[in-house]
């Protein structure tokens, strides 16, 4: 087996919460990637690992960066750790793939993506729902014209977090994660609604924590995003809805409209055309948030070992990524300050 077409060997940096989908990706992708190092702050979150016999479990980081035959590094610990761990591993010239959000603020996001664009590595970020089906088809409607000029557009998160959820040290506040509903569930949704129709010139945003939770940050938002031309966009998002629904994005074109729920795409033309593409799936909206697939994991994960193998940029890149930071910065700046803010 030549060089390029041996599997990668990659670290896995964090085994909270989030890492279940990635690891069982790569062990579906075995004949791109190759699992070398699985690190953890601490040995007790290892214990109860099954690693396949080619990974080896460190409490070290510097066991991967002094691993010269790894190839990539996957980034799952929290938001608020990411800028220094990626400026490490980005300097031991690693290509790597980080969790949502990159990081804790838009300063912080932006340095990171600049650290790797000087490191000259390339930078994934796990925003899985670009990637799903029925929004690669809608995607490839509207880059066709199909729906014609935007007139309005939704995305609309109602999903359900029990208390003991935000009761885990550190979850919902500023210093760990960054925010609330917007940087840790809405983010993903969000940041498919910019994929699709790109970064409104103005927001109108309201924000607060509902009486539902005890926490620091916002869990209810609502906000008018306002494009060129006049088309408007609305956003809500909540944990606050008991049980959890499917999240929905919805887009009004000048020829036909197109909803996108669960996964599920349904387009309606006026010309009497139909489009249906991707099928209903879970998404983590309800008391467990861990309650999905990892098929859209999966293939961000697989794009982005394909993109270090090409030595092409990937799919869901870091400097892409910025974009759903400048939004959720400007619908948080409108709730402060009770008025519209605008995007640069």
């Amino acid at each position: 087996m030549s060089s390029a077409t041996a599997p990668l060997r990659v670290a896995v940096i964090g085994v909270g919460l989030g890492s279940p989908p990635h690891l069982r990706s790569l062990a579906d992708l075995q004949d791109l990637a190759r699992l070398a190092w699985v690190c953890a702050r601490t040995h007790d979150r290892l214990d109860d690992l099954a690693l396949p016999t080619c990974a080896r479990a460190t409490t070290r980081l510097d066991d991967v960066l002094g691993d010269t035959g790894v190839n990539a590094v996957l980034v799952l610990t929290p938001p608020n750790t990411h800028l220094e761990l990626v400026r490490r591993i980005a300097g031991a010239g690693k290509h790597l793939l980080v969790e949502k959000p990159l990081d804790i603020d838009l300063a912080r996001a932006t340095a990171l993506v600049e650290c790797c664009e000087s490191a000259n590595v390339h930078l994934a970020v796990m925003l899985q729902q670009r990637l799903r089906e029925g929004a690669v088809r809608l995607r490839e409607l509207l880059t066709a014209g199909a729906l014609g000029d935007l007139v309005s557009a939704g995305a609309h998160l109602r999903w359900w977090r029990p208390q003991s959820y935000y009761d885990e040290p550190g979850r919902g506040t500023l210093a760990r994660d960054g925010g609330g509903v917007l940087m840790t569930q809405a983010i993903h949704h969000l940041d498919l609604l910019l994929s699709l129709i790109g970064l409104p010139k103005r927001v109108t945003g309201s924000a607060h924590t509902s009486a539902v939770h005890r926490m620091e940050c916002e869990d209810t938002v609502a906000a008018l995003l306002h494009y060129a031309g006049g088309a408007v966009a609305t956003v809500t998002a909540t944990t606050a809805a008991c049980p959890g629904y499917a999240e929905r994005i919805e887009i009004n074109g000048t020829l036909g409209t197109a909803t996108l729920e669960g996964g599920s795409l349904q387009v309606r033309l006026a010309n009497g055309e139909a489009f249906d593409a991707g099928a209903a799936q879970g998404s983590g909206g309800g008391a467990d948030p861990m309650a999905f697939d990892h098929a859209p994991h999966r293939a961000v994960i697989q794009d982005f070992l394909q993109a270090v193998r090409d030595g092409r940029a990937p799919l869901v890149t870091g400097r892409s990524a910025l974009g759903v930071h400048r939004l959720i910065d400007a619908i948080m700046a409108s709730a402060r300050q009770g008025s519209s803010v605008a995007l640069a």
